[in-house]
């Protein structure tokens, strides 16, 4: 397991994955210190620790992609559309 640094731990939060999505959008490949940047936006992350994060999601993209990953079920705000035991109203 990774070790924490000072500055950040090994937990994201949703608001920290959410900015960290917007600022790959932001920080494409090509710009120079993009991983700074990246840590910056994020905050409370190190430039190593987005750089990590990074290729976590490359790694689940591929499993996903290549039918590993099961799609989960979807959700929906009805019950009408769940499968029901027989006899079970």
């Amino acid at each position: 397991m990774a070790s924490m640094s000072s500055h950040g731990s090994n937990a994201w939060t949703k608001m920290q994955n959410k900015t960290f999505e917007k600022a790959l959008a932001e920080y494409d490949q090509d710009t120079p210190e993009r991983w700074v940047n990246v840590a910056k936006a994020v905050g409370e992350k190190t430039e190593e620790e987005v750089k990590r994060h990074y290729q976590l999601l490359l790694h689940d993209v591929k499993h996903i992609e290549s039918g590993n990953v099961p799609f989960p079920y979807p959700t929906t705000s009805s019950d009408d559309d769940l499968p029901r035991k027989r006899g079970v109203i």
